[in-house]
């Protein structure tokens, strides 16, 4: 079919335009840009120079991508975003160039990025994610294939949220996400495996007590770092286990911590008015595992 340009929408002549594209009122197009077959652009969309999209991407009003990157020495010359087939992006989405005119800020294929998501500059977002409204990346954030990432969460720059992590609304991740797990919105702390997302995604229920026993490792263990390294290296080299080894072996911010009271901790427990001690009404309960 014939690319259709609504007679409002402002392209450039030095635009790659591909087959069967549709673009709305008021768009615009700049130069050094390419847009692939099938895609549709909604009203308002501003692509700018850097961008190359892939085939059948649907992108929705207002979305602005390939902006200059926010960063308080601004390139003269800064790199591209190159977004692959498949994805639906939302309404108000921002999506940042790279630095360096020799790197990319990367979207893979078949993402769902949902209103007001803003991908900062040299992110790498792989495969079938979702980001859920108002997520906030910062600069050079990477997140794996088929991560869940919820409302209004924020990623300090150079983190990673590794494939199949599942991120609860309003987290603050400052640290690696490792893969497969959950990280709990309210407290910022993992609090176990992404069971749920794991099943939906055809894990069997011994690749899932794999998973558990590595997890264990991991967080249970009481193992220093290199001792959890080296379990995982030797105990879980092959199926899906083994990519935790391969994150956790490359983390430089080191990875969220889990939800757990640790052992030795005093919990305050409020008592009875008849039996309140004089200092301050409480009990005190030492946690011992």
């Amino acid at each position: 079919m014939a690319t259709r340009i609504h007679p409002t929408a402002v392209i450039s002549p030095l635009a790659a335009i591909g087959c069967d594209v549709e673009i709305g009122p008021f768009c615009v197009v700049e130069e050094d840009t390419q847009i692939g077959d099938g895609c549709r652009l909604e009203a308002r969309v501003t692509i700018k120079k850097g961008t190359v999209l892939g085939d059948n991407n649907w992108i929705c009003e207002g979305a602005v991508l390939g902006g200059i990157p926010q960063h308080v020495h601004i390139p003269e010359r800064p790199g591209k975003v190159i977004i692959g087939s498949g994805n639906v992006i939302r309404e108000n989405v921002t999506i940042h160039r790279a630095l360096d005119e020799e790197d990319a800020t990367l979207v893979g294929d078949n993402n769902l990025l949902m209103v007001n998501v803003h991908i900062a500059h040299d992110c790498r977002i792989g495969n079938n994610t979702i980001f859920a409204n108002n997520v906030m990346l910062a600069g050079h954030v990477t997140v794996g294939d088929r991560a869940y990432v919820s409302g209004a969460v924020a990623v300090h720059q150079f983190c990673r949220i590794g494939s199949f992590a599942m991120v609860g609304g309003q987290a603050h991740i400052n640290k690696d996400v490792p893969p497969y797990v959950t990280v709990d919105g309210l407290s910022s702390y993992v609090v176990g495996l992404n069971q749920i997302g794991l099943r939906r995604a055809g894990f069997s229920t011994e690749a899932i007590e794999e998973l558990k026993r590595a997890y264990r490792v991991i967080y249970r263990s009481g193992l220093l770092w290199n001792d959890v390294l080296e379990q995982l290296r030797i105990n879980f080299s092959t199926g899906p286990a083994a990519l935790f080894y391969q994150f956790l072996a490359t983390t430089t911010r080191g990875i969220i911590p889990e939800r757990r009271t640790p052992t030795g901790a005093t919990l305050k427990l409020h008592k009875a008015d008849d039996q309140a001690d004089e200092d301050d009404g409480y009990r005190r309960v030492r946690v011992t595992g």
